[in-house]
């Protein structure tokens, strides 16, 4: 199961990562840039800052990072429009959990996906 998360042999997969309409989210989800994908990074720089004993800094660090968070929340809510859209175009009424399936992949750090991205960035499912 270990080896079909890696190189995406449908056959082992698990079952929540089965099925062509979640392979479809994977790739679509793979081929876009995600700002969710960043948030990691940015709260980890937003550690570091909150440090610094500087107010005026704190403010304008804290104010960023909830700009961060809308942003991802805005991303997020357009990622599952689209998904929903590109879903009932292809399949039909999309499956219970795709859409959550495609929002929670977008949040993860791309290497870090399971499993492993199938597509380059910009190669979307036709």
């Amino acid at each position: 199961m270990r080896r079909a998360l890696e190189n995406g042999d449908e056959r082992h997969l698990p079952f929540r990562d089965k099925g062509p309409a979640r392979r479809y989210v994977r790739d679509y989800v793979d081929a876009r840039w995600n700002v969710a994908e960043f948030l990691m990074f940015a709260a980890l720089v937003f550690v570091f800052l909150s440090f610094i004993p500087n107010l005026t800094l704190q403010g304008y660090v804290m104010l960023t990072f909830w700009v961060i968070i809308m942003a991802v929340i805005v991303d997020c809510l357009l990622l599952r429009r689209k998904l929903k859209a590109q879903l009932t175009a292809k399949f039909g009424e999309p499956g219970r959990g795709d859409l959550w399936y495609g929002i929670s992949r977008a949040m993860q750090i791309r290497r870090l996906r399971l499993p492993k991205p199938q597509v380059s960035r910009g190669q979307f499912p036709a």
